[in-house]
């Protein structure tokens, strides 16, 4: 008799060990990467603000062992102590007071206003940016790709397109890294606006289709309507 298992038991076992080991990497996997993430986060602040905080105000002075997210706790009190002075009279003026110096520096004003831009737009409270998801027919007839729908164009940009239909900007992002992509202008009515959160259409392209947000029928319906409705579309014009 052979000390081997029978080819069917042995081919079971495998499959289950092979199973055990891919769901705990589901399982651990996430977390251990989002735990990664977040220590270094909190580390990196932690060394920013610790030469800059007196050691005799730290818990670093009295414990003998380091109690991460100090300075986290420091950084958040900091920029909202910063916020609230920036929001009277007095820190208003400061602020452009500093401005004003920076727009006098070369190089530096440029950096300064492209990142001041950015983050006004990213952080902006009342704004509309990257909050739509939409469709747009891309790359090549009867496909489609997804969007996120920024802003209609300035008046310099605006005045420069050919055409009379309204245009808006959108920003095509690439998988599986969403924050590189495409930054184009096209017409308002060849954007297929989508019921989904800018967040489910990023995990979408991450994981290039494993991931599909809540509304995945309702995505796949408008996707289809848009395909029937483009035809007409164009026989009418």
């Amino acid at each position: 008799m052979s000390d081997h298992f029978p080819p069917p038991l042995h081919r079971s076992l495998a499959q289950r060990l092979r199973s055990w080991f891919f769901t705990g990497l589901v399982v651990f996997g996430p977390v251990a990467v989002t735990a990664y993430i977040a220590w270094w986060a909190i580390d990196t602040v932690d060394n920013w603000v610790r030469p800059w905080f007196p050691l005799s105000l730290s818990p670093d002075g009295y414990l003998p062992f380091h109690i991460p997210g100090f300075g986290v706790v420091i950084a958040i009190v900091g920029l909202t102590l910063l916020g609230f002075l920036t929001a009277n009279f007095i820190g208003r003026s400061l602020v452009r007071f500093g401005e004003a110096m920076l727009d006098r520096t070369p190089l530096v004003r440029g950096v300064y206003k492209g990142f001041k831009q950015v983050f006004e737009t990213i952080f902006s409270q009342s704004g509309s940016q990257f909050r739509k998801v939409g469709l747009i027919e891309f790359p090549v007839k009867g496909s489609w790709s997804i969007v996120f729908v920024s802003s209609a164009p300035g008046e310099i940009v605006a005045g420069a397109l050919p055409g009379k239909k309204p245009m808006i900007s959108v920003f095509m992002p690439c998988t599986p890294n969403p924050t590189t992509g495409f930054f184009f202008y096209i017409a308002a009515d060849e954007v297929v606006e989508l019921p989904i959160s800018a967040d489910d259409a990023a995990k979408l392209i991450m994981s290039a289709g494993l991931i599909q947000p809540q509304g995945h029928a309702a995505l796949a319906a408008m996707a289809e309507a848009a395909k029937l409705d483009k035809p007409h579309m164009e026989t009418q014009a």
